[in-house]
């Protein structure tokens, strides 16, 4: 009778709390699957991966529960969910009619267990459904889910729940992109149901242990009633303090969460290592020469759907060795393998940022690893015979607006790209921006002359805009334009450190795209201007009588341009090459001079010997100059030390004040006082020793007490030990004072037991023993209560000990 009435005092019968259960943990970790969103560009195929994990995980943990599996029947049932599942939930694509078993999909989950994880990071979002991508959200939410589900049905304390449902948080957050999926909703819907439900369990949980006390006692009718009036009005005060909570933490989450929205996020795919090194590929701009000077009436590609005054995109080059300016694969975002090529960006969002338009481009005269295409990108899709392995090999950058294909594009492939032109901004929005804050790699053998005249033609201005602008007019003003054909003047070609000395250093100014473009970002770079060289086609607009119409690019359309990078309006570009009509004047003919018959001239009078001034200090100012350079290069590095050093001086700042006190009270004993205070000195050392190794010694016991204790503790040192005890009293208690030599001998004595004492344990014994706090600690101690005892005899007979305050005691 008792156990019914313990069970009737459940409010909800156990089917339909196991119901509310399902419900509850299904809606918190299905906002955790909802974070996936971003990742699969709102393919709904990925919600039907992790909610259909989640349906077989806490079916197998109910299952678990409801018949007590062990660890390995449980594991086996949700492997073998995995498998039967898995082939239409997380391979559709490589599945027979996308849910039928086949060996392809087979292939898929077994090996996608391991390398699924490092794929959805190196491909370029939305990953798309193949190869893989949906074992991660279907392993994540079936594994997860199932773990929740046995913490909420096996362990009694509820909050244990909340770490699987975070993990699945975490797991979408560190696999997913920068752009958040609904952060506010998801938030506000985790705290207030997450709350309730952990109050619901809660309060379960405590109407279980009321039923079972009541019914081993049961109360009388009016305590009853006293006890549920109670309960009532307990109840109706939890709620309400509940609501109040629920209520403070969604207004908090609404204050809040665009604070936190605003800033960048960090995802794994960020910080993953590129996939692709695309040092194996030449800078397209080792190449300009060649289309410019050889293919220049040559179509390269034809492009269909050109905006008029917009511009073909090849590579952004960011890297500079002093031979070369190449594309450097970390400098401003990897290089992420494209899973879903028509699905690169979102349409809706680029409208508003600049021209939108589709490009039909065919390939015709060029061949190379950079896709041509236009601004930035939102889809690619693929035609012609190469068009899978084309997709297959395709890579993109999204902040440099770069594509390529590892396989390479030649003669005869296709393609329709989705882009989006960005706006270019005027000069008076430029005005109110900084350049941005970038992490560039370092500009390498770079000739001095690139600095003397960055200097130079920007001189004493400080308005960002207003220095590019003067980088570019100078070069495009006073510079002359040739590409080396035959009929021009010459112009080698390249763009290292002797090219650009050649072209700087020179009488006049002779290059092209190449040679202008890269000199004005390694001026720009030299000045803390970030800075970039890009490479592409447009046509000359002037001569394009249908803009409409297809467009065939030559090479004579290849050029450079440079880009810079400002606060809110991101990469704007600028053009420092000269007009193609500006040819350099050649030298004007110096008058021959008619030679004269030679004169034998006298010998000129001998010279004094000139007097080498005394070898002499370096100035003042060149040791100031080396000095700042020293802090230039290595201060940034000697800084970053420090600060890294800073935590572990504070955890080791306790250590280091622990050994020192113990030094200072070692040198007291041995050192202060008189000869019997010293020697007691000694013994009270070995005790401070066994204090800190561990072992529990009494501090009311005598020392041959204590010496039988250590004994036992450190038998290697026993004999020495009880020997040191019995030395101790005999100095201590005798009527003369020990001579200095007995001291002394003595301490060696202790130094040799200590030895024994450390010499008996392990090394990490010993290291713990030499920073522990114990043996002062206990010291301390023994002083209070010592002045306690004090202040209570006043000089009187100590009670217990039938001794005088006065007499010898230990030290």
């Amino acid at each position: 009778m008792s156990r019914r009435a313990g069970r009737t005092a459940r409010p909800l019968p156990g089917r339909l709390q196991t119901i509310i259960d399902v419900g509850v943990l299904t809606a918190l970790l299905g906002l955790g699957v909802l974070g996936f969103g971003p990742t699969f560009g709102g393919d709904v195929r990925y919600l039907a991966a992790g909610f259909g994990g989640l349906a077989a995980g806490l079916i197998t943990a109910w299952l678990s529960a409801r018949f007590r599996w062990g660890f390995w029947a449980t594991a086996g049932v949700l492997l073998g969910a995995y498998l039967l599942l898995g082939h239409a939930l997380a391979a559709p694509v490589e599945s027979f009619l996308g849910f039928l078993p086949s060996l392809e999909s087979l292939r898929v989950l077994i090996v996608g267990v391991v390398f699924s994880w490092k794929d959805l990071l190196t491909v370029a979002d939305p990953v798309g459904i193949s190869r893989g991508m949906l074992v991660v959200p279907f392993l994540s939410a079936l594994l997860l889910s199932a773990v929740a589900g046995l913490l909420a049905w096996r362990i009694r304390t509820p909050y244990w729940v909340l770490l699987p449902v975070l993990g699945l948080f975490i797991v979408s957050i560190a696999f997913g992109t920068n752009r958040a999926s609904l952060p506010e909703l998801r938030g506000i819907l985790l705290l207030v149901a997450a709350t309730a439900w952990l109050a619901y369990r809660r309060d379960i949980a405590r109407t279980d242990e009321t039923g079972a006390l009541s019914a081993k006692a049961p109360a009388a009718p009016e305590a009853a009633a006293g006890v549920r009036g109670a309960i009532r009005s307990n109840t109706a005060r939890r709620l309400g303090f509940g609501g109040a909570v629920l209520a403070a933490g969604t207004v908090l989450t609404l204050l809040v969460s665009p604070v936190l929205a605003s800033t960048d996020r960090d995802v794994l795919r960020d910080v993953v290592e590129p996939p692709v090194d695309l040092f194996d590929y030449p800078s397209p701009l080792t190449s300009f020469r060649k289309y410019v000077k050889d293919q220049a009436d040559e179509t390269l590609l034809t492009v269909d759907g050109l905006p008029e005054g917009q511009r073909i995109r090849l590579a952004a080059m960011d890297a500079y060795d002093g031979v070369v300016y190449n594309v450097n694969p970390q400098a401003a975002g990897n290089f992420a393998r494209v899973g879903d090529a028509q699905q690169l960006g979102s349409a809706e969002v680029a409208e508003g940022e600049g021209t939108v338009a589709t490009l039909d481009i065919t390939i015709e005269g060029y061949n190379g690893v950079w896709l041509p295409s236009g601004g930035e990108l939102l889809g690619v899709d693929l035609e012609g015979p190469r068009s899978q392995d084309l997709n297959r090999s395709l890579y993109y950058n999204n902040d440099a607006l770069t594509a390529l294909s590892t396989s390479g594009v030649q003669a005869g492939d296709s393609y329709s790209v989705n882009v989006v032109f960005p706006e270019i901004p005027s000069d008076e929005v430029l005005t109110q921006y900084d350049f941005a804050d970038l992490s560039l790699p370092r500009v390498q053998n770079d000739p001095p002359v690139i600095a003397s005249k960055a200097s130079e033609y920007v001189g004493d201005v400080s308005n960002p805009i207003e220095r590019v602008r003067r980088l570019e007019q100078v070069l495009n003003s006073q510079g002359f334009f040739s590409n080396g054909k035959d009929g021009e003047a010459p112009s080698l070609p390249g763009h290292g450190a002797a090219r650009m000395l050649s072209l700087l250093d020179a009488e006049q100014m002779v290059g092209d795209d190449e040679q202008y473009a890269v000199s004005m970002a390694l001026m720009a770079r030299k000045l803390n201007i970030p800075a970039r060289v890009v490479m592409g086609f447009y046509p000359d607009w002037d001569e394009i009588e249908d803009p409409s119409a297809p467009i065939a690019l030559t090479g004579s359309d290849v050029h450079a341009w440079v880009e810079i990078a400002f606060d809110n309006a991101g990469w704007v570009p600028f053009n420092p090459t000269p007009p193609e009509d500006n040819e350099p004047v050649p030298p004007q003919q110096q008058p021959k001079s008619s030679p004269k018959p030679q004169v034998l001239q006298p010998p000129p009078p001998p010279q004094e010997p000139a007097e080498l001034p005394p070898d002499s200090a370096p100035e003042p100012q060149d040791a100031e100059d080396r000095t700042k350079d020293f802090w230039d290069d290595w201060g940034p590095l000697i800084r970053a030390i420090a600060l890294a050093l800073i935590p572990l001086a504070v955890l080791l700042l306790p250590l280091l004040l622990i050994a020192l006190l113990k030094v200072r009270r070692r040198k007291r004993r041995a050192n202060v006082g008189a000869p019997s205070q010293r020697v007691g000195g000694g013994w009270s050392e070995v005790l401070s020793l066994a204090t800190d190794l561990g072992a529990d010694t009494n501090s009311n016991a005598t020392r041959r007490e204590s010496a039988r204790e250590l004994g036992d503790a450190f038998p290697v040192s026993a004999v020495s030990t009880t020997l040191l005890a019995e030395r101790a009293d005999a100095s201590i208690f005798s009527y003369g004072e020990p001579t200095e030599r007995e001291v002394e001998e003595y301490w060696k004595d202790v130094e040799s037991s200590l030895e024994d004492m450390r010499g008996s344990v392990g090394w990490f014994r010993r290291q713990r023993a030499r920073y522990s706090p114990r043996s002062l600690v206990r010291e301390a101690r023994s002083r209070v209560g010592q002045r306690s005892a004090g202040r209570t005899t006043q000089g009187g007979p100590i009670p217990g000990t039938g001794r005088r305050a006065g007499r010898k005691k230990d030290s």
